[in-house]
């Protein structure tokens, strides 16, 4: 209170300017720096575009000169053109006046050759004739010479074939003698050999007649000891040289299962089998061939498409139940014909019972 009343500010005991002075200064600092770097850029940027300017100028300045130094060739071009046009000029005014002149000159020779042209028509009227008479005996020459030649090639070349049929003739007169000579030899051999042959076939057919005999003598014994073992049944019968077995004895209708009858039928034809194939002589290659057939009526199923399927299939099973009692397998022989063989062509009931049929055959392979 008693320095307020003396009008004088307290002093305070800190002076606080400094630090106020510093920030203003680091501010004008920063925007000196920020300033600086905005002119540095932009006299970069500057510097750039005017070196590009400078580069286009000199590119400028470059084709300038070229097009100042293609103008000089130019110039000196058509400077060389217009004394060569001047020249030309010159000489035309000079051809045009030697023109005049040789017409002047053609003209007298064309009045001297019409003169000339008449005179000598005569004389050349007189001249074609005999150079036409001239070039007629001379063609006739030539026609004369021509032909005359070529009759000269022609009898030379007729006396060369001559010469060439004549040597062909006597080489043929010799291949002639040889081929008599060989073709008597030949006949001869072959008189021998068709007396050989023919004792062959003898020989041949005797030995066949000899194993078709003992074959057909052991199927009588085979077929008349089958019939005693299957009795006198009326759906299995001999039939020629075969032995019929009625399909419904074997298998059951579109089946190629043997059933339990069957196989029972089988057992007793294996029995028989064996028993005479023991006294078949091993030289007779005999075989039992089972063929299977059906009637007309078609069956397609998935097992059997078709009737030649089940057929064929019948035939192998029976086979098979055969090898199963112990016929040998090289002696036995499956074949299937299907509809297109039967014994009945009607279609009776009768009939087409008849045609479904196995055939057992003994027969030699």
């Amino acid at each position: 209170m008693a320095l307020l009343r003396n009008g004088r500010r307290p002093v305070s005991s800190q002076d606080n300017s400094w630090p106020g002075f510093v920030d203003a200064l680091s501010t004008m600092l920063l925007v000196i720096i920020f300033l600086l770097s905005i002119f540095m850029l932009a006299q970069f940027f500057l510097g750039q575009a005017l070196s590009s300017k400078e580069d286009i100028l000199d590119k400028l300045r470059a084709e300038i000169f070229d097009l100042q130094d293609s103008l000089a060739i130019q110039q000196q071009i058509n400077n060389d053109l217009n004394i060569e046009f001047n020249r030309i000029s010159s000489d035309l005014q000079e051809a045009n006046i030697s023109k005049e002149d040789l017409t002047a000159r053609i003209l007298e020779l064309e009045s001297d050759l019409a003169d000339a042209q008449g005179k000598s028509t005569r004389v050349k009227r007189t001249s074609e004739e005999q150079i036409q008479a001239i070039r007629d005996l001379e063609k006739r020459y030539r026609e004369s010479t021509a032909t005359l030649a070529r009759e000269k090639q022609l009898t030379q070349a007729a006396n060369r074939k001559i010469d060439l049929l004549n040597h062909q003739i006597t080489t043929l007169r010799k291949q002639l003698s040889v081929l008599n000579a060989a073709l008597e030899a030949s006949e001869l051999k072959d008189k021998e050999q068709r007396a050989s042959i023919h004792n062959l076939s003898q020989r041949l057919n005797a030995a066949l007649a000899s194993k078709v005999q003992e074959l057909n003598q052991f199927r009588s014994e085979f077929f008349g000891q089958l019939k005693k073992v299957l009795g006198n049944r009326s759906d299995i019968r001999i039939q020629g040289d075969r032995f019929v077995f009625q399909s419904e004895v074997l298998f059951s209708s579109g089946s190629a299962t043997l059933g339990p009858a069957g196989q029972n039928e089988m057992a007793k034809l294996a029995t028989a089998l064996k028993q005479i194939s023991a006294n078949i002589p091993k030289n007779i290659d005999w075989v039992l061939r089972v063929d299977g057939h059906t009637d007309i009526l078609p069956i397609r199923t998935e097992q059997f498409p078709s009737n030649w399927d089940l057929s064929t299939a019948r035939a192998l099973s029976v086979v098979k139940y055969l090898i199963s009692q112990g016929i040998p397998p090289e002696r036995l022989a499956a074949t299937g014909f299907g509809q297109f063989h039967p014994l009945d062509a009607r279609s009776t009931p009768d009939a087409l019972k008849r045609n479904r049929r196995i055939e057992m055959r003994l027969t030699q392979r």
